[in-house]
């Protein structure tokens, strides 16, 4: 269209200052100056119109390009993007796969995730570089952010890969790695997950509870003896299949990171679990600065209980045990709901056993049941049943304003 108005001023300058035929009958063709001046301001706008109309449609496809899921309409994922928008504020709190697992299926109801995630792990390769290089445990960090990542299908599967046979790599997985190798790049941990969160395009925030070097220690009565041991080290609790009578952290008061106090009292909805009782929520909530905020939040507080007994940890509990041995640590009436899984077809899996409801469980109205267990393994909560009941409660409760 530029070109035709130039080609309309040349034809004016070339009519006034040249004899030159030729020019002027190009310039007349190519400025549709033969046809009546209706029919050429028609033409000329219902061109412009249908390229700019076309380019910028091609423009906005090129820019989504990255972003897109193959097979999905663009408006259907514009609508997606902007109903999980406007989602609820969700603090998920725990580690190890139940916090994994839970925040795969969050991330589809809402957008504003926050992931709260333990750093007392000692064991397998977190440990490795926890002592070695003196930083927090990147392993459960590394789980939360790959199952929030909006691009799973490749860059998530290579944040959790694996590596195998060289002494030195055995056993230490791409993701904790990259974070241990930010951290060195970035000068602070902290920064490196969030770095790590962009590189993988995560939705929401993965943050740790303290970024001090705390120690989970318990006292454990041993099997079939009434003598009492002391176990220090997260990994090292479960071995000693006894009956945790406590647990604590070492430093006892470690200050918990200021971005966590802020988004649970942010929060529309606490979610604590699933996951190791002792092992994985606990160290958690023994973050004193954590639980006064937790308590203090207006969110609804739910606690999601374990499908199937842990072996070293929780064996022979039921739901009201759960319940009682986090109260025990950390007070009473801290949860609104306690979400226990009522569908115990199959076999939970190996040296476990279901977690059932009690008439203990069945006397609190706190209580509230459903099919959380995932079909090809059931004594594993599904992560989409699990998002979906979450979310029905929180819109229950909250009421159709909310909603």
């Amino acid at each position: 269209m530029l070109g035709l108005a130039l080609a309309s001023i040349l034809l004016d300058i070339y009519r006034t200052d040249t004899n030159n035929s030729t020019v002027l009958t190009l310039l007349t063709y190519a400025s549709l100056r033969f046809l009546p001046r209706f029919e050429r301001i028609v033409i000329f706008v219902g061109l412009g119109f249908g390229l700019v109309s076309f380019g910028l449609w091609k423009l906005n496809r090129a820019l989504l390009l990255p972003f897109l899921r193959p097979g999905q309409a663009v408006i259907d994922q514009l609508s997606d993007f902007r109903r999980r928008e406007r989602g609820p504020h969700v603090v998920a709190i725990g580690g190890g796969h139940g916090l994994s697992t839970l925040l795969r299926g969050l991330k589809t109801q809402t957008g504003n995730i926050t992931a709260v995630v333990t750093v007392a792990d000692d064991g397998g390769s977190s440990g490795r570089l926890r002592e070695s290089f003196g930083i927090l445990p990147p392993g459960d960090i590394r789980n939360c952010l790959a199952a929030l990542s909006n691009d799973e299908a490749l860059l998530a599967q290579l944040f959790q890969y694996r590596f195998s046979g060289a002494p030195d790599l055995d056993g230490h997985s791409f993701g904790n790695l990259f974070i241990t190798a930010l951290t060195d790049i970035t000068g602070s941990f902290e920064e490196a997950v969030a770095e790590s969160g962009r590189a993988l395009s995560v939705g929401g925030r993965v943050l740790p509870s303290t970024l001090h070097q705390v120690r989970l220690v318990a006292d454990l009565v041993l099997p079939h003896t009434a003598n009492e041991v002391r176990v220090a080290g997260e990994s090292k609790i479960p071995e000693m299949s006894g009956k945790v009578r406590r647990v604590w952290l070492e430093p006892n008061n470690p200050p918990a990171f200021p971005p966590v106090l802020q988004a649970i009292l942010n929060a529309d909805l606490i979610v604590i679990g699933p996951g190791s009782l002792y092992t994985s929520l606990l160290p958690n909530l023994l973050v004193p600065d954590l639980l006064a905020a937790i308590r203090a939040s207006r969110a609804i507080k739910v606690y999601v209980c374990n499908i199937a007994t842990q072996s070293g940890e929780t064996d022979l509990y039921s739901c009201y045990d759960h319940v009682q041995a986090l109260e025990e640590h950390v007070g009473k009436d801290l949860f609104d709901v306690v979400l226990c899984n009522e569908n115990n077809e199959g076999e939970p899996g190996l040296n476990s056993q279901w977690v059932l409801l009690d008439d203990k469980s069945n006397r609190d109205k706190r209580y509230y049941y459903a099919d959380l267990t995932e079909d090809d393994h059931p004594g594993r909560h599904d992560s989409a049943k699990l998002a979906h009941v979450l979310m029905d409660l929180f819109y229950e409760r909250t009421g159709p304003l909310r909603a």
